[in-house]
């Protein structure tokens, strides 16, 4: 007797039971879902269930907008590497001037070009905890609200174009990569506003949380020295999403003149060597070594679990629901918030986007405004506890004397302005799909 004999309920109970507790083994998710995956392939449709598997891994690895993923991340290592996104900053001191709260304030409009130039998140966390949080300390600013412009402004990445989450959303929902790029401007934009808004009020009403810079210090940079050092990021943002808007390249395409762009910009600047070259490569395989590992089984355990019937399963409990459509958009909104809380973006992705995007289009809502709801909750995830990676990030690269406490503390306002952004796009669509 197999598992089949449990029946789709309790056969989801154990599933899910299952990947929790093998998580707190410690082990990959990728690994711990892979072997889920091939349990219940077998233990529910027998040893000839093989092909299932294999097919499935075929599908995936074949996606076309898979591309797309290492050319962006390799962009955002070379970036890293490079002297790039230091003269980003660097040249954005000029703009923050005597203004209280103004480094922080530049901190995250060079966080918000970043995401545009790589849409790569991990590093841009690393690279501000490595340029600006020093800054910051130095410059006498309160440490929590340094810690949390940090954090949250190298967590626009998930939603600022080209993000590598709107690429994954957009090829597991089958959508429009291209909308979903466009219809993430206003929300990210509005993201940067409420951080921008929130530092200025608390440093207007007290000046000590963010001193102004000195004269002398503001002096020390030309109006002509600072634009200098933003033309060669601009000139990135501008190859990369000019490229994609103007209806000149494809995701993919654009991604590959963006690596393109960087690697001219590095050769010219002489700082193309080939050790970055060979680190930038390294890191970029790692990490889509990474991706393709949870996608494969990802893919494989919902490919299973849909055979099993799951899909139908969830699709009858959450529409079983007795209450409004938008209701049941929250109750998804807030299975995602929880699953973010200890799962890796790209796995609650994988694991359930199949599910749940079929759901939202019965519903009668779009799939690309779902997107977006959908990569402003992975931001949110990013933050919190216990897992929140921007911690992690921020962590590895902070002075010692900062703990983890300290970070996840520092990040609660952010963590709450993230959720009134997702509550008014819930309830206010056009906000994101009226450039579309």
């Amino acid at each position: 007797m197999g598992l089949s004999a449990l029946g789709i309920e309790y056969g989801s109970y154990l599933l899910v039971g299952a990947i929790f507790v093998l998580l707190l083994t410690g082990q990959p998710l990728a690994w711990v879902t892979g072997l889920v995956a091939l349990i219940f392939t077998f233990g529910w449709f027998g040893p000839m269930a093989l092909p299932l598997v294999t097919s499935r891994i075929f599908g995936f690895i074949t996606e076309y907008s898979l591309v797309a993923i290492p050319m962006f991340i390799l962009m955002a290592a070379l970036l890293d590497r490079s002297g790039i996104a230091k003269s980003l900053f660097n040249g954005m001191r000029i703009l923050a001037g005597r203004l209280p709260g103004g480094v922080a304030v530049q901190t995250l409009i060079v966080a918000i070009l970043m995401a545009a130039m790589s849409g790569v998140i991990g590093g841009e966390i690393v690279l501000l905890g490595i340029l600006a949080l020093p800054q910051m300390l130095r410059l006498g600013y309160d440490r929590n609200l340094s810690i949390g412009v940090v954090c949250a402004g190298g967590s626009l990445g998930t939603m600022m174009p080209p993000s590598i989450v709107l690429i994954i959303y957009g090829l597991v929902a089958n959508a429009s990569i291209a909308d979903l790029f466009i219809a993430a401007i206003t929300p990210a934009l509005m993201l940067l506003g409420f951080y921008v808004a929130y530092v200025l009020f608390i440093c207007w009403r007290n000046p000590d949380l963010g001193p102004p810079m000195s004269k002398e210090e503001a002096a020390q940079e030309s109006l002509g020295s600072a634009l200098k050092s933003l033309s060669a990021p601009l000139f990135i943002v501008f190859v990369v999403l000019g490229s994609i808007y103007g209806g000149i390249a494809s995701i993919t395409e654009a991604a590959a003149m963006g690596v393109s762009a960087v690697l001219i910009i590095a050769l010219i600047r002489r700082e193309l060597t080939l050790r970055m070259l060979q680190d930038s490569l390294v890191h970029t395989l790692q990490t889509c070594g990474m991706i393709i590992w949870i996608g494969i089984a990802a893919a494989v355990l919902v490919g299973v679990y849909n055979l099993m019937g799951g899909n139908r399963f969830v699709a009858q409990s959450i529409l079983g629901i007795e209450a409004a459509p938008v209701v049941i958009i929250m109750v998804m909104m807030l299975i995602l918030l929880v699953l973010g809380m200890f799962l890796d973006w790209i796995g609650i992705a994988l694991l359930t986007l199949p599910i749940f995007v079929p759901i939202v289009i019965q519903l009668g809502y779009d799939p690309i405004w779902f997107g977006i709801l959908f990569a402003v909750n992975m931001q949110v995830s990013y933050l919190t506890p216990p897992f929140g990676p921007a911690a992690f990030y921020l962590k590895s690269v902070a002075p010692k004397e900062i703990t983890l406490k300290h970070i996840y503390t520092a990040l609660l306002p952010f963590i709450a302005l993230q959720l009134v952004v997702l509550l008014t796009i819930l309830f206010f669509p056009p906000i994101a799909t009226w450039l579309i």
